[in-house]
């Protein structure tokens, strides 16, 4: 066999020289493109910063020259507990030299362990695993429909689901069907009908053509009319407890619980997308938990095996469950024995170590040192706002204060410059949201490199790393 694999690759369309072949130094991805590793054919498709990260422990990671940085991001909230936590890894190495696949058509020794865990864990009858968090959003949406049709009796082909502006459930077509973010949608239609934030008000009159309207994150009143026009053929709302693509936009306390109130005056489902928010990241182990409220479906997944494989998860009882029969839905990989031991240990590191409380009171250290920084004059009136719960936060830049138009995108260069990753959402907005393990020492000194970079901001003539290729797309490839 040793023979077979170099005969394989010369009928593979890659450069032989980079299959395979790991960075060996950040000055090995060309940063006008930066998506594309030099001699490579990956693309990547993100925007990423520029630096290549080679390995990760805790709160830090290192880049392939061994420079150390407090990562900020935790990939996007998949690593909570910390990179490579020990125990996580470990289960990890045990379950795959026993066993890694068995697929749906037999059981496994692991999967009623995990389905257990998270019933107990959860409090839902049923659990249906599966790999991406994208895929546990298609899956919510194909139940939330069959629920309409085989219990509220909603005609076929009517069902509606609606979710609100600025939403992020994920990137396949169905999802972004839902979205508003031009970047999201645009050139991807025709998209999937029945599901997204907007509705239509007919003329009372009659002599002008409908209006249509979007409901608005947080405005409970939106929600009520679209539920008074279309509450019967409505199967499902779907929302983000707090929104975080859109620049972690925390609604105002009691709309969840309205929500709530309204899908019990309509007999429509609530699905409360916690795939970035839960697992201990706002303070709660769900972000739901702040209000009290129990959604009729719950979407769990990044941080469910700690980052170290793709574990989602819906989570519902059986009388939504059950809607969905065998042959009508499935995962080739959902429910693999590997996924389901990883996340059993990941959920036992996030109640053992306590972290929702961790969670919870360094958020607020982070917000006070920021909001510190927000009073010292004008350097301090760079930042228009710092909002969040737990640790899942933003800063809000105010770039008409800025006197060279300094952008969100050169803050972070400028922090990356001083060991401290973390990435935009939107021009003006950085989301920081780091592993829930992190010292609190070392999120001190983030603030106090925070407030470094607002001195320095408008000082500097050349940004760290900055070109403009990195600060649009190329549109070449697009062409």
């Amino acid at each position: 066999m040793t023979g077979v694999f170099p005969k394989l690759l010369k009928l593979l369309p890659l450069p032989s020289r980079s299959f395979g072949r790991a960075q060996e130094r950040s000055s090995d991805v060309d940063w006008r493109e930066p998506w594309i590793p030099k001699g490579g054919t990956c693309w990547t498709i993100y925007h990423p910063l520029p630096i290549v990260i080679d390995r990760g422990q805790g709160a830090k990671v290192w880049d392939v020259e061994g420079k150390e940085y407090i990562d900020m991001l935790s990939a996007y909230s998949a690593v909570n507990q910390g990179h490579c936590h020990p125990a996580i890894v470990q289960t990890m190495v045990e379950q795959s030299s026993r066993l890694t696949l068995s697929s749906r058509a037999f059981f496994n020794s692991v999967f009623g362990r995990f389905a257990k865990v998270m019933h107990e864990v959860f409090g839902y009858d049923m659990v249906l695993p599966m790999n991406t968090g994208a895929e546990a959003v298609e899956t919510a949406l194909k139940l939330a429909r069959k629920w309409g049709y085989m219990k509220k009796g909603i005609p076929e082909g009517r069902a509606r689901i609606f979710s609100a502006e600025g939403n992020f459930h994920g990137r396949t077509l169905g999802v972004i069907s839902m979205s508003t973010d031009p970047d999201s949608r645009t050139g991807f239609g025709p998209y999937l009908e029945g599901v997204g934030p907007t509705f239509e008000v007919a003329d009372v009159d009659g002599d002008e053509e409908s209006e249509v309207k979007t409901i608005r994150y947080g405005v409970i009143e939106d929600l009520e009319q679209a539920l008074e026009l279309y509450g019967e053929e409505t199967a499902a709302i779907l929302l983000e407890p707090i929104q975080g693509e859109a620049g972690i936009v925390v609604p105002p306390h009691g709309y969840l619980a309205k929500v709530q109130a309204l899908c019990k005056k309509h007999n429509v489902l609530l699905i409360c997308d916690e795939i970035q928010t839960g697992l201990c990241r706002t303070g709660k182990l769900l972000a739901c938990n702040w209000e009290g409220i129990r959604p009729d479906i719950v979407l769990l997944g990044k941080a469910l095996s700690g980052g170290v494989y793709p574990v989602s998860a819906v989570l519902a009882d059986k009388s939504v469950m059950l809607c969905i029969q065998p042959n009508e839905h499935g995962s080739t990989y959902g429910g693999n024995p590997l996924g389901c031991a990883v996340a059993i240990t990941a959920l036992r590191v996030l109640i053992d170590e306590n972290l929702a409380d961790r969670a919870e009171r360094l958020g607020k250290v982070f917000r006070e040192g920021v909001a510190d920084l927000k009073k010292r004059g004008k350097k301090g009136a760079l930042i228009r706002e710092v909002r969040g719960k737990g640790l899942l936060n933003a800063v809000v830049f105010e770039e008409s204060a800025s006197e060279r138009g300094r952008t969100a995108w050169e803050f972070c260069l400028l922090l990356k410059s001083k060991g401290v990753l973390a990435k935009p959402t939107h021009r003006n907005i950085i989301r920081f949201a780091p592993p829930l393990v992190i010292e609190e020492e070392d999120l001190k000194r983030v603030v106090r490199t925070i407030g470094q970079c607002l001195e320095e901001i408008d000082t500097l003539d050349v940004i760290p790393d900055d070109t403009e290729a990195e600060k649009t797309h190329v549109d070449e490839y697009a062409n």
